[in-house]
């Protein structure tokens, strides 16, 4: 029964949301036209030169994380409606999303205490030595999750219902681990309620990473050796579903297996590594098949990062040397974004990172001096937009080799630095 009023304030939730933003945007096109093109908004950044937008909800939201003033802190954020509010710590310096936000505004992600790390892992990434714990964004306040009993965790996406996806630590210290600057064993884990529940691994697998969570309560992530979040790690693509875990497959390699996200239809998106392990491609899982999405003509990686409920997948498409390109595909064909927006606009697309029911797209951009911007892309239909849109000749933009090393390290982007 409170499952089921939860659901009725989610639904009246929406509607209302969907009923404010109908005045500010288009309806979302047909799946599989590619005739949609797209007004772009720049987010902003926090005071900082480095900025990344995780996640959109259908209401707006958008999560991210920025750079201060300085660029040696960096801090989660929410932003709706023009405004981006720096989220705060739980008392370290910097804090960050994997994820996005819920239909309320709710989000989980990480951030430094002002405890040191017992076992110097540097967990999160930060670099500071300070350990790094989940937390909860609800009603403007962030709220700490708790841990398997070790040092460290991180949550990845929030459902509608409050409950997150994400990985902890326990107390074991893990063989596969030796070398890797990690001791401790990390599971996948979901929170409910502020409870920690550890899910199953595949074939013995000793640790795992679980990153985004659906109203049905299934859950995708990866799971395998020590290690196996890292680009080229080798591991298994995992969706827990009624306490099960479910090995989905590959698309022939061992390694770079993630299964990034999933919508409220059960069907699973992200990145496996091809046969011979020289590179990998997005894929999409639904019905116990696995389907390689391919690259855009000439490129030779993709990564697949979110999917709506319309079965419309985004992510990114990047040649041998990681140049990334943002890509959306629609039954199953991939459209540079590049294409799709202004044509004299200032700003490269180099990854789609998530995208909403409504067609939204929040994204990653450069401009012509290698600066990062946060974009928001909105459809834009009409005939009198075209020439807006295909009047100019768009440059290809290069990111620094320091943006492609990034790109390359990650593969795809939920994970701890």
């Amino acid at each position: 029964m409170r499952i089921a009023t939860r659901m009725s304030i989610v639904a009246l939730a929406l509607l209302a949301a969907l009923a404010g933003l109908a005045s500010l945007a288009a309806p979302a096109p047909k799946p599989g036209t590619h005739k949609a093109r797209y007004t772009i908004t720049d987010l902003g950044t926090l005071g900082g030169t480095y900025v990344d937008a995780t996640g959109i909800s259908d209401t707006g939201w958008i999560a991210g994380d920025s750079t201060l003033p300085g660029d040696s802190i960096i801090r989660a954020y929410l932003w709706r409606n023009g405004v981006m509010t720096d989220l705060g710590t739980l008392g370290g310096y910097n804090s960050d999303f994997l994820l996005g936000p819920n239909l309320f505004g709710d989000a989980s992600g990480y951030s430094e205490i002002s405890v040191a790390d017992p076992n110097q892992e540097d967990f999160c990434g930060f670099g500071t030595g300070l350990a790094c714990i989940a937390f909860f964004w609800h009603h403007g306040a962030m709220h700490a999750l708790p841990t398997l009993g070790g040092t460290n965790a991180a949550a990845g996406g929030t459902n509608d219902l409050g409950e997150a996806a994400g990985v902890a630590e326990n107390t074991i210290q893990e063989p596969t681990c030796a070398g890797t600057g990690r001791i401790l064993q990390y599971k996948p884990v979901t929170w409910k309620q502020g409870l920690i529940h550890e899910l199953p691994t595949p074939d013995h697998d000793p640790v795992g990473l679980a990153y985004a969570i659906n109203d049905s309560g299934e859950v995708v992530g990866q799971t395998g050796p020590c290690g196996t979040e890292d680009f080229g790690g080798a591991g298994h693509a995992v969706l827990w579903k009624n306490g099960k875990a479910i090995d989905l497959g590959n698309l022939g390699g061992s390694t770079n297996n993630v299964a990034q996200n999933l919508n409220n239809r059960g069907q699973v998106v992200g990145y496996s590594g091809l046969s011979g392990d020289a590179t990998f491609h997005a894929f999409l899982w639904q019905s116990g098949s696995m389907t390689d999405l391919g690259t855009l003509p000439g490129d030779f990686h993709s990564v697949a990062e979110t999917i709506n409920i319309w079965g419309e997948v985004v992510g990114r498409s990047s040649d041998a040397d990681f140049n990334g390109r943002g890509v959306v595909w629609q039954n199953g064909v991939p459209a540079d974004l590049n294409t799709l927006i202004p044509a004299n606009s200032s700003l490269y697309i180099e990854e789609a990172t998530s995208n909403n029911d409504l067609g939204w797209i929040v994204a990653v951009a450069s401009d012509m001096d290698g600066n990062s911007h946060a974009v928001l892309l909105i459809p834009a239909n009409g005939a009198a937009l075209a020439e807006a849109f295909d009047s100019v000749q768009r440059r290809k933009i290069t990111p620094p080799a320091n943006v492609r090393k990034l790109l390359r390290q990650r593969g795809g982007r939920y994970r701890p630095r």
